[in-house]
C-alpha cells in the first residue's frame, strides 16, 4: 500500500461530487479506519479517524467544533488525520496520522459526561489511537478523557503530562520562521524584520511574544479584537481589523487561526516574502502552493513548521520531560531547513519537497513492518502516563 500525497482540498471535493462515497474515498486515499461515535444520554457524535499506522499508533488532537452536516464532520476528521501521518513522519516520529472531531459548540455543549463517553470510545481502539487537545478543547477535556483511557496526552502538569501544548507549537513556529528567513536572507536574526499575525489565541499569543522579544515589527489581528488587542499593548504591535491583515506591508505573513487562508481572494494581496505561521492547511488548494512558488514567495508547509505541539504531547509516551521536549521541538529548525534546502534543490515548491521526505519515510518503514515480533503492531514501546501511574500505583 502506498500512501498518497494529494490536497485536503482535493479530498474535499471528492467527497462532495462522490456523495461521500466513504469505502470509496477511504481506499483511493489508503484511510485505515473511520470509527462513528455515538452515546444518546450525553448527546456525543464524533468521528474518531485512524489514517495510517505504519510509524507507529496514530496520535492527534481531538477538535470540538459545530459542524453544520455530518459529512462536514466525516471530511474535516480525514483531511486532519492525513495531515498528521505526515508531521509525525517529517518530525522524525514513531507515530502515525489520526484526529477525532466532535460535533457541537465548544461555548455551550462541553460536560464532563461528553467526554468521558468519547474517552472510553478511544479505549475501544486499545492504543492503535492517541488523543490530544486540538481547536476547541483544552487540557480539562484531556483530563476526562483520561479517567476513561490511558490513551491520551496533554493532560495537566500535575497529572504527570505537558499541560497546554500551544507554547511549544509557538516555540517551533518561531524555529521555523527563523529558518524561513535565513534561506531568504541569509541569516536567521528577526531584528527589525515586519510581520503581519494572523490570530492571536492560544499559539499566536505566545508567538507574539517570542517575536516582539526578537525585535520585530509586529502587527496583529484575530476575529475575537479583544484578545488581539491585549496582545498588541502587551507586545507593543500594530493593530487592525481582520480583513485588512492581507494589506499590511510585512516580510512575513503568520496565519495562525483556520486554514485555507491562501487562496485566490488573498494572494494577490499579499506582498510578504515568507508565509509561515501555525494554521492547519494554509493553502485552499495545491494550486496555491505552486502560485507562491511562481512569486517567489517561500512557503514553510503547515505540518513541519507547526509540528512542535505533536512533537510536545509524543514525549509524554516516555515520561515528560520539559526540557528534552523543548530541545526537540528546537529541531523544527533543522527540519524545515532541510525541506527548503531540498525544494531549491530540485525546483519545486516547499509543500512538494515535505510530501517527499514524508512518504520517503513511510515507505522505508513500511517493509520491516512486515517482521512478527510477538506482539502488536500497534503496541509502543513507552505507555501513556495514565498506564505509568496505574501500573506504579
Amino acid at each position: 500500500m502506498t500512501t498518497m500525497t494529494t490536497s485536503t482540498d482535493k479530498l474535499k471535493r471528492a467527497a462532495e461530487s462522490a456523495g461521500l462515497d466513504l469505502f470509496g474515498l477511504m481506499s483511493e486515499y489508503q484511510y485505515e479506519q473511520i470509527v462513528m461515535c455515538h452515546e444518546p444520554y450525553t448527546g456525543l457524535k464524533a468521528v474518531i479517524c485512524v489514517h495510517n499506522t505504519t510509524l507507529g499508533p496514530a496520535l492527534g488532537g481531538i477538535r470540538m467544533w459545530p459542524y453544520e452536516t455530518e459529512q462536514e464532520a466525516i471530511v474535516d476528521a480525514m483531511r486532519l488525520a492525513r495531515a498528521m501521518t505526515f508531521k509525525a513522519a517529517v518530525a522524525g516520529l514513531n507515530l502515525g496520522g489520526g484526529k477525532t472531531v466532535v460535533i457541537g459548540d465548544p461555548r455551550t455543549d462541553k460536560t464532563e459526561m461528553l467526554f468521558r463517553a468519547l474517552g472510553r470510545f478511544v479505549d475501544t481502539l486499545n492504543g492503535r489511537y492517541i488523543a490530544a487537545e486540538d481547536v476547541g478543547t483544552a487540557t480539562e477535556d484531556m483530563e476526562y478523557i483520561a479517567m476513561e483511557t490511558p490513551y491520551v496526552t496533554g493532560v495537566d502538569f500535575v497529572a504527570g503530562g505537558s499541560g497546554d501544548p500551544s507554547p511549544m507549537t509557538a516555540y517551533g513556529v518561531y524555529q521555523g520562521i527563523r529558518a524561513c528567513v535565513r534561506q531568504v536572507h541569509g541569516t536567521d536574526s528577526l531584528q527589525g524584520r515586519k510581520v503581519a499575525l494572523q490570530g492571536t489565541g492560544h499559539v499566536g499569543g505566545h508567538l507574539a511574544d517570542l517575536l516582539a522579544e526578537a525585535g520585530v515589527e509586529l502587527t496583529v489581528t484575530d476575529i475575537n479584537m479583544d484578545g488581539a488587542r491585549e496582545v498588541a499593548q502587551r507586545t507593543g504591535a500594530s493593530l487592525v481589523a481582520p480583513d485588512e491583515i492581507y494589506d499590511v506591508d510585512a516580510d512575513i505573513f503568520t496565519p495562525c487561526a483556520l486554514g485555507g487562508v491562501i487562496n485566490p481572494e488573498t494572494i494577490d494581496r499579499l506582498g510578504c516574502q515568507i508565509v509561515a505561521g501555525a494554521a492547519n492547511n494554509v493553502l485552499l488548494n495545491d494550486e496555491m502552493g505552486e502560485e507562491l512558488h511562481r512569486r517567489d514567495v517561500l512557503y514553510a508547509p503547515d505540518y513541519v513548521i507547526n509540528a512542535g505541539g505533536l512533537i510536545n504531547v509524543s514525549e509524554e509516551l516516555g515520561g515528560y520531560n520539559a526540557e528534552r521536549a523543548r530541545k526537540r521541538v528546537g529541531r523544527i529548525y533543522n527540519a524545515l531547513t532541510k525541506i527548503l534546502e531540498l525544494a531549491r534543490h530540485e525546483q519545486i515548491p516547499p509543500y512538494r519537497a515535505a510530501e517527499a521526505v514524508a512518504l520517503e519515510r513511510i515507505k522505508s518503514v513500511r517493509p520491516i513492518a512486515d517482521v512478527y515480533t510477538g506482539r502488536s503492531r500497534t503496541a509502543w514501546q513507552h505507555q501513556p502516563i495514565a498506564l505509568q501511574s496505574s501500573r506504579k500505583g
